[in-house]
């Protein structure tokens, strides 16, 4: 995060967050559900997945260190895309995603800020889930990876 997000930019959105310890297992959302707040780890192992119907959920990706868990928050109708469990303890910082927008708005240098972070994220997001339905999904030796 720290790098895309000024020292300043950093220091504003952390006075709005609180410190939480999520214990393993700990289901943090729900795919169809409100998004009302986000997370950057800072220890353990979060794991985004999305739902196959008739069949357990599909890990699209894990997340750690430094990573944001959460972008559904930013965009109405603030409904999660995807669900997300810790794997292993989690000690993170929770922000408020209403709190955020608020901040957002009222700063538009920070809103910029916050929107191409969480715009960088997305499209890495996007990616690694193309790459890993393609993993599951693409017909065995077809040799599609594009």
């Amino acid at each position: 995060m720290t790098r895309v997000l000024s020292a300043e930019h950093h220091a504003r959105l952390m006075e709005v967050s609180r410190e939480v310890n999520i214990s393993e297992g700990t289901r943090l959302f729900e795919e169809g559900q409100p998004a009302d707040r986000f997370w950057i780890v800072h220890s353990g192992t979060v794991t985004l997945d999305i739902h196959v119907p008739g069949q357990r959920p599909v890990v699209l990706e894990s997340l750690g260190f430094g990573e944001l868990v959460g972008w559904s928050w930013l965009f109405p109708p603030y409904v999660w895309q995807l669900g997300a469990e810790a794997m292993t303890p989690v000690r993170a910082e929770e922000f408020n995603a209403r709190t955020v927008r608020m901040m957002m708005d009222a700063d538009p240098a920070l809103g910029s800020a916050i929107g191409q972070w969480v715009g960088r994220v997305i499209a890495h997001r996007l990616h690694a889930s193309r790459i890993r339905l393609l993993d599951l999904y693409a017909p065995h030796g077809s040799g599609s990876t594009t």
